[in-house]
């Protein structure tokens, strides 16, 4: 049953940690928790995920998750979680809440997803079958509950990387098609949750 805690980092800092239930490949059941980001989890991509992901000529394979890390720890608008089970990470996403809004003509605030990623053993082009499902569709709907929590009633957007198009689009989110700014990237956006 998933919960919810509050966690407190520092003296200035609270926290909410969510706790998930996840499935393994086996179909065993295990417990996960989403939480920030932390110089642990930069290290787990560095030392295990980053060789995975280059020999599987993953897209993803260099991106600078330590300048992620630093830029949630220095500036309010960003936040980067990880989906941990035992530990280890098994997905990041990194998220800024204040700055972007929707490409539709009303402009509404909406929580932006910078990058999003499972580990390489949950990923069904990797490894089969994954250790894990659903982690990428865990991080995206956490994205969604950060923005309801925010006042954006479930609204986000991303530009999504060319091989993972299709992952977004099982997940009926709907297309805006190629944004020439963005390097002709296919631009994606949840809209408002129905209340």
């Amino acid at each position: 049953m998933p919960y919810d805690d509050w966690v407190n980092l520092s003296e200035f800092c609270l926290v909410m940690v969510r706790a998930i239930q996840l499935i393994t490949s086996g179909g065993q059941i295990v417990e996960g928790l989403i939480v920030p980001m932390e110089q642990r989890h930069f290290e787990d991509v560095e030392d295990i995920w980053k060789p995975i992901l280059r020999a599987a000529n993953q897209p993803d394979a260099g991106w600078i998750w330590d300048y992620k890390l630093n830029q949630s720890q220095q500036q309010e608008r960003y936040e980067a979680y990880s989906l941990d089970v035992d530990g280890l990470s098994q997905g990041l996403i990194f998220i800024e809440t204040q700055w972007h809004r929707s490409q539709l003509p009303q402009r509404w605030r909406l929580v932006y997803i910078e990058a999003i990623a499972s580990a390489p053993w949950n990923r069904a082009d990797i490894e089969q079958p994954p250790w894990i499902k659903g982690v990428g569709r865990l991080l995206l709907l956490f994205s969604r509950q950060r923005s309801v929590e925010l006042g954006y009633r479930g609204r986000v957007g991303l530009h999504s990387l060319p091989a993972v198009e299709g992952f977004y689009h099982r997940l009926n989110m709907p297309d805006y098609g190629p944004d020439p700014e963005k390097d002709g990237l296919v631009y994606f956006e949840y809209g408002a949750l129905q209340s």
